[in-house]
């Protein structure tokens, strides 16, 4: 694995736990040569998130859209900051330059990133892995839903295999960079070849 899209919030969160999650995760990716692909913030989950891999001697590319440059306030101190027009833009970018995707704890925009992601595989748009840090628990409740669209016929289960899901940063990376993608379900579904 080049590079990895991280999928996290503009805000800190009330614990500790998730920042340092954020850090973890920054110093891990930057140890294993591994580049960062991220939204572009310098505040937040986001900031914490690069400033870690930055300070350990990470490669970092943001990409954010020109209406969020105030808002979740650029980080200046990027080797790469890709201004696109739009949000659909910054996922379609993150997705083109990433070879796996992961979600930290985070609000709706997170979790639209996740999903799509996560959906783009099962429709064999891309057969990259997907993951979740599962800092503090956070996930638990989702992934209770995504075993209820399981059982209730909604998702097949090799969707839900595939999705790797850890608490511990390192393990989660190791998953991922051993990920098999299953084979397409969809008619005219591209072969997995990692694209």
């Amino acid at each position: 694995m080049r590079r990895l899209c991280v999928f996290c919030a503009s805000s800190p969160g009330r614990d500790a736990c998730y920042r340092e999650g954020a850090r973890a995760l920054g110093r891990l990716l930057a140890s294993r040569g591994i580049g960062l692909v991220y939204g572009g913030g310098r505040v937040g989950l986001m900031g914490a998130l690069a400033d870690a891999a930055l300070q350990n001697g990470g490669d970092v590319i943001g990409v954010i859209p020109r209406a969020l440059m105030d808002r979740e306030i650029a980080h200046a101190g990027l080797r790469e900051l890709r201004v696109v027009a739009s949000m659909h833009a910054r996922k379609a970018e993150m997705a083109a330059l990433a070879d796996g995707f992961v979600a930290l704890p985070g609000g709706s925009g997170t979790l639209d990133e996740f999903f799509e992601m996560w959906t783009w595989g099962q429709l064999g748009l891309h057969h990259k892995p997907v993951g979740l840090l599962d800092v503090d628990g956070f996930f638990g409740p989702l992934v209770a839903l995504i075993d209820r669209m399981v059982g209730d016929g909604f998702l097949d289960q090799a969707y839900r295999t595939a999705l790797v899901i850890e608490e511990d940063a390192a393990l989660l990376v190791d998953r991922l960079d051993a990920y098999v993608p299953p084979p397409p379900k969809w008619p005219g579904a591209p072969p997995a070849s990692g694209a």
